[in-house]
């Protein structure tokens, strides 16, 4: 699963949002995503309708979504 990551990592940066992604024991992926809304949704509905190029998506689900008033972090990095 990690070139799936991967790719949910490359398209953070694109978007120019910061946080984390992680693959889970579960097969699942999880991870926090802070920025701009708009951005913040960009990849929402990426990760929901395309996500990475060999991930099978069968649902998506946000949660503990807040406005913040300044980033935790500087980068959209992978945690291992």
């Amino acid at each position: 699963l990690f070139p799936d990551i991967m790719g949910t990592q490359a398209e953070g940066k694109k978007l120019g949002v910061v946080g984390w992604v992680q693959n889970t024991d579960y097969g699942t992926v999880q991870g926090q995503i802070q920025g701009p809304t708009v951005k913040v949704r960009q990849l929402q509905e990426w990760l929901q309708k395309t996500g990475s190029p060999k991930s099978c998506i069968d649902r998506a689900e946000f949660c503990n979504e807040k406005k913040i008033a300044c980033l935790g972090h500087s980068d959209f990095c992978i945690v291992k």
